[in-house]
């Protein structure tokens, strides 16, 4: 992850760019916080489907409703 010389702090987390498809709706994913491994393509998500995965499994955002 690089380093942000910001006055805030923090960092700015790398993504990377490609051409994939998710594997649950089919969407088109173009930009990754990581580099996709070539053996787990077929269990990428887009945002939508990877949010409502963590929400169902009661992820951080559901924590305390």
């Amino acid at each position: 992850m690089a380093y942000n010389d910001n006055q805030q702090g923090g960092f700015q987390r790398q993504m990377f760019q490609g051409n994939w498809k998710c594997s649950k709706c089919g969407g088109e994913i173009t930009e990754l916080p990581f580099e996709p491994s070539p053996e787990r393509m077929d269990q990428l998500m887009c945002r939508n489907c990877f949010r409502e995965k963590r929400q169902s499994f009661g992820g951080p955002r559901s924590f305390g409703r």
